[in-house]
């Protein structure tokens, strides 16, 4: 097992270091200390051939100019919160406004897209780096100082194990999720439609107009959100279902685990063989298929358009400040907000 490291880029004056994790079968990771972005996963496909699984950029500038959040750790509150403002106490705090009336991912200057400071890990059957962010008081208008922590870790077992920790001098909000655009076809040879998902999921949160959660929990059975015994991606892209069509045609939902502790989701890809289960401590994960990403860029040699990646983000319930029937992402002086995610990538012959 190995690490390298290389300069990846500029970003006003400060290096951005691209950090690729190898194991023993080579399987390899690579991010940068520019918003904990993961840049590649190379994993192999059913004939060996090892190809990336993730949407990226190979230039640095192509991040600051184009990047739909490709890879990075969002926060510190991931997804939208509505009207850019939320009340502690009795004492309401005003975020900026980076979505029209809504903050999204953090802000306009989030977690994404700041420089961490890294510390390379060695550990038995396993590798990786973590990541320390120090988030001042007033930082996109949130309370508190936050100490953030992230770490990935790369083991011998094709195992991506990514760990979220953070701690507050101040009452606060953290809800911390990756961002990472998952493509199993390998070096985006095909869209996402005929990926299949499952999980245990038997309810999704409805979405308004703003893309927001209303508060109502909508069952699952009898529409494109059942993912129980595993479904095509374009079921939802194909669909007239109202919250299909208003998400512009797919899934950019919140799907809610059906038990608290660990849940498993699971994306196969048959063309390739290759095959992806995500294991979390979260509550939700919102399932996004890159239904908004045609621009005038590449990714990798490949002009974007909507359906390139499918987005697996678990995380707590979005907007939860102002739906007290969410569990709270509210974060003590006295508590660790932690959360942990693993994404094992192995093939189905």
């Amino acid at each position: 097992m190995k690490i390298i490291d290389q300069v990846f880029g500029d970003d006003h004056g400060q290096q951005v270091i691209e950090y690729t994790l190898v194991n023993d079968s080579g399987m390899s990771i690579s991010c940068l200390n520019y918003g904990c972005v993961i840049t590649k996963i190379m994993v192999p496909d059913r004939n060996g051939t090892i190809e990336n699984v993730v949407l990226g950029f190979d230039n640095f500038n192509d991040y600051l100019e184009w990047s739909p959040y490709f890879g990075a750790v969002v926060g510190r509150v991931a997804g939208r919160i509505k009207d850019a403002r939320f009340k502690l106490d009795g004492k309401e705090y005003l975020l900026s406004k980076n979505e029209g009336a809504n903050h999204l991912h953090g802000g306009q200057k989030g977690l994404n897209s700041v420089i961490w400071q890294a510390e390379k890990l060695e550990k038995d059957q396993a590798i990786g780096i973590k990541f320390f962010y120090h988030s001042p008081e007033g930082e996109e208008g949130y309370p508190g100082n936050l100490e953030t922590a992230v770490t990935y870790l790369l083991t011998n077992n094709n195992e991506l194990q990514i760990t979220f920790e953070a701690r507050t001098d101040q009452k606060t909000l953290v809800n911390l999720t990756n961002h990472s655009y998952f493509n199993l076809s390998g070096h985006i040879k095909r869209d996402i439609t005929e990926h299949i998902l499952q999980l245990d999921s038997h309810r999704f949160l409805e979405l308004g107009p703003d893309l927001i959660p209303t508060g109502k929990m909508i069952e699952t059975a009898g529409t494109p959100f059942d993912f129980s015994q595993g479904r095509r991606l374009r079921d939802g892209m194909n669909s007239t279902y109202d919250q299909n069509v208003l998400v512009g045609n797919g899934y950019d939902h919140p799907l809610i685990f059906s038990k608290k502790g660990e849940n498993c989701v699971w994306l196969k890809d048959e063309g390739s063989g290759r095959a992806l289960e995500v294991t979390t401590d979260q509550p939700c994960v919102v399932l996004y298929t890159g239904n908004f990403l045609e621009g005038p860029y590449s990714i990798s040699g490949v002009s974007a358009r909507d359906y390139l990646g499918v987005c697996l983000e678990t995380q707590g319930f979005p907007d939860a400040i102002h739906h007290p029937s969410f569990p709270s992402i509210i974060l003590n002086p006295e508590e660790v907000y932690f959360g942990k995610t693993t994404y094992r990538f192995f093939v189905n012959q």
